[in-house]
Formats: structure tokens, sequence, C-alpha cells
């Protein structure tokens, strides 16, 4: 039929039903697309459950071991979702990697790192925290580290559905400590590991903040602000590269290693300081001939700090999956080692299946819920280009992996929040001392109102309120809801 025959009220009514139609296939695209990624993350929740109940139904409280093998992976999503994506963030805004790759890069090295070197910091959040010896029996014990995870993950999960900015490390440490104190007082906690968790709360993000803050001056007054930039990123650029594989190459040889051969401080730093140097030797050809023919400008350099931003994001992950799987599989590895042989006062014997639920939750959590937050930090807090970025990632890396020498489980989100802010500030000081030495700034600051003054500052201050707010209730809100928690399985059980 020809469409000159179709009447036009006939056009009309079709157009409706064809916009109807349009209409309802974007509402459920709208509707059905935000729930993917919660539906694929129950379902991983649930395998991990059928996994551990076909391989653990031959053990004491197989039930128990069931479901904290769920909590254990339900707490390491979350982690994924909202930790890691402050790793990968920098990189991303500054465009140097898209975020498929980001993704694909972080998930690699964060499963790397778990499984190869979180071994020390487990414990710590295990049994560091509270004194085992304290609790009546081991359900009490096994109580209390359902408590923590459970407590640890709906505060994580409720913060990252509202956008706060929280840390899971604050999260599972409190719940850890509100469990302990609800199951056997006060006394339960051990206040001197307490306090120097605490302590590296305060210090790990600002000493990142240092660090990033000393990289950037070095890169400009070295490179940058030098008259010839290119030849002076051929000389200092391998050097930064040299350093972020060498401080890479110690804490693999210090940590990674032990399991094969025993290395102690000393000979890992003289590890570290030979690969540093066969890199550095490696890389200052590779850079000579990326530069070559390059503009003496600004944009240029940027090009050649692209790999070694990679590279120190790369590591980042790597340190951030040692440390900060213990906030997943800690209490999970205590309550699977109380529940199977009813030890639950001495040292845990870390399963690898415990270490793999930790590695694959982390990954899948970035996979499905990072990208949103990964934007937020290389965007939303201050600029990044690579050189900045660059700066972030090394510092927050250095940071993550001295505080996992130690067993301080730290916030790797604190530290590289706290990167991103000392850059920014270092460059909001820096732009001020240039306007100054240049007489600028006493000509056009008396002329900006106050509003236009605050848009010109280089870091959004909202964001560092809301992030003091957020250390400041997630420990007590994780430890209260802990301990609620505690008293209800307590009271069914009894």
């Amino acid at each position: 039929m020809d469409q000159r025959d179709i009447e036009p009220s006939h056009l009309e009514t079709l157009d409706r039903d064809l916009g109807r139609v349009s209409s309802l296939e974007l509402a459920t695209a709208y509707v059905a697309k935000p729930l993917v990624a919660p539906a694929l993350a129950i379902i991983f929740m649930i395998l991990v459950g059928i996994i551990a109940a076909t391989t653990m139904s031959a053990l004491n409280n197989a039930l128990v071991i069931v479901i904290a093998a769920v909590l254990g992976a339900y707490m390491a999503l979350n982690i994924g979702a909202n930790d890691v994506a402050n790793n990968m963030g920098p990189a991303v805004g500054a465009n140097a990697l898209t975020m498929a790759g980001a993704i694909a890069i972080a998930v690699v090295f964060e499963s790397a790192g778990a499984i190869i070197a979180g071994g020390d910091v487990v414990s710590t959040i295990a049994k560091g925290i509270i004194a085992p010896t304290t609790m009546q029996s081991a359900d009490v014990f096994i109580w209390a580290m359902m408590a923590a995870l459970l407590s640890a993950a709906l505060w994580v999960n409720l913060a990252t559905w509202v956008g706060a900015p929280v840390s899971t490390t604050h999260s599972v440490v409190g719940g850890v400590m509100g469990a302990g104190i609800a199951a056997a007082g006060f006394s339960a906690v051990n206040w001197g590991t307490m306090s120097k968790i605490a302590a590296s709360w305060v210090i790990s993000p600002v000493l990142g903040g240092v660090i990033a803050a000393a990289f950037l001056w070095f890169i400009k007054t070295r490179i940058i602000y030098k008259e010839d930039k290119i030849s002076a990123a051929k000389k200092w650029v391998p050097v930064l590269v040299g350093i972020m594989a060498g401080a890479f190459a110690s804490y693999l040889a210090l940590k990674g290693l032990k399991k094969v051969i025993k290395i102690d401080l000393q000979t890992a730093i003289i590890v570290g300081l030979s690969f540093g140097l066969i890199i550095w030797a490696v890389t200052k050809p590779i850079i000579a001939r990326q530069s070559a023919g390059m503009e003496n400008r600004n944009k240029s350099l940027k090009k050649l700090f692209n790999i070694p931003l990679i590279v120190s994001a790369a590591l980042l992950s790597f340190a951030h999956g040692a440390n900060d799987v213990a906030n997943a599989v800690g209490p999970l590895a205590a309550i699977f080692q109380a529940s199977s042989s009813g030890e639950y006062t001495a040292a845990i014997s870390i399963p690898l299946w415990v270490m793999i639920i930790g590695a694959a939750g982390i990954s899948f959590g970035l996979f499905l819920f990072g990208p949103k937050l990964i934007h937020v930090v290389g965007n939303q807090i201050t600029k990044l280009n690579q050189m900045r970025a660059y700066c972030v990632a090394l510092s927050a890396a250095i940071t993550v992996i001295v505080a996992s020498w130690l067993g301080l489980p730290v916030s790797s989100t604190h530290i590289a929040v706290g990167a991103v802010f000392g850059v920014g500030f270092f460059r909001e000081w820096d732009t001020a001392k240039r306007m100054r030495s240049a007489n600028l700034i006493e000509v056009e600051l008396p002329r900006l109102a106050k509003e236009e003054r605050k848009r010109r500052k280089l870091v959004r201050r909202s964001h560092f309120m809301s992030i003091i707010a957020a250390w400041i209730i997630t420990v007590p809100s994780a430890a209260v809801i802990s301990g609620v928690i505690f008293s209800m399985i307590s009271f069914a059980a009894g």
C-alpha cells in the first residue's frame, strides 16, 4: 500500500503508538541498566556460597563457613567499588588510560597483590585489633568476626549508595572493634594496636600529600621550568621511573618472595636499588627515542609520562591488593579457622581459597561499580594531567607499600585523595608564589570578588570537608552497627 493512501489520522495514531513504544524501551533500559550490576553482584555471591558449600560440607560448622564466605565476597565487592577506583582515577583523569584499560590492569595487579603479598596485614585485621583470649568461646569469637564483616560491608554499601567517600579500612576496623567491645567489653580491644592504626589514618594521607607535592615540585623545578624542557625530561624521567621500579622490587622481594626465600629488609633494599638502576638504564634510551623531534613545550612532556603513569598505577593496584584484601578476608580467615578446628587464639593460617575470594570480589566490584568513582577521583577534586597524576600514583604507591611493610591497615582511599589534594594545594601555592614574584598578585586579587577568588582555587574545598566528615563518622558508625549485629546474633543463638 502506498503511504499516500493512508489517512492522516492513522499516521497520527501510528506516530503516537511508536512514540509510546520508544518511550517504553527507553524507560525499560533506564530501569534495567542500574539493576544489571547489583544482579551480577548477587550472582557472584551466590556462586561463592555454592562453591563454599560444596567444598566445605565435610567440615565442622560448614553452614557458618558458607555464610562467612558470602559475607566476605560481599565485602570484597564493596572494596572494589569504593577503594580501587582511587588507584586508577588519576591515570584515567589524565587520559593516559581508557576506562577499559584501567579496569583490566587493576584486575590483574589487584589479584596478584592480594594472593602474593596479602598475608601480613590480614593477621593485623583478624587478631591484632581484639584479643581472642578475652572471648568466652570459639562461638563467641566467630559471632564477633561475623558481626564485624557484615557491619563493615553494610556501612560501605550504604555510603557508596549515597555517594559518601568512606574508607573500607576504617569500616572493618571499626566493625572488629565494636564486636569485640560488645562481646567482652573494652578490655577486649588492643588499644595499643588501635592507637597505631589511628595514627596511621592521620599520618598516611598527610604523608601521601607531602610526597606527591615533593615529586611535583621536583618535576616542575627540574623539568617544566627549564629552558630546554625536552633535554631535562630525557635526563630525569628515567630517574623517576627507576625510583618507582626500585620501590616495587624492594616490596616484592621483602614480602612477595617470603614463601620461597627469606629476605631481610637490608637485602630487599639492595635488590630494589639494583632493579631501579636496571630499569633506569633500560628506560633512558626509550625516553630519548620517544622525545626525538618533540616541541619544547609542556604538552610534549605529558606524552613522556604516559608509560610511567600507567606502570605506577599498576604498582599502586598491586600494593592496594596486598594491603586492602585484609579488609575482606581477615575476619573470614579467622572464622574459617575457628569453625573448622575450634582454635581461635593461635596464629591464623590463611587458605588460598580465602585469598582468591577477596581478590576476585575486589576485581569484580571494580568492574561492576568502579567507573563512576574513577571519574570522581580523576576529574572532580582537582585537574590532573599526566605529570600530576604520576606524582599522585607514585606517592600513593610508596605510602601504601610502607604501611604494608609495617602491617598497618591504612586507607588507600585517604592516601590517594591526600595525594591528589597535595598536588592541588602545591599548585595553588606555586601559582601564588609565581604571581607574587611577578608583582601580579597585588594587582589582580583586590579586583576580584570573593566568589571569583574562590572559583579560581585549584582544589575543591567541599571534597576536603566531606572527606574529613567521613573519617570522623565511619569508625564509630561501623562499631555501633557491629555491636548491634553481635547482640542480635548472640540473642538468637542463646
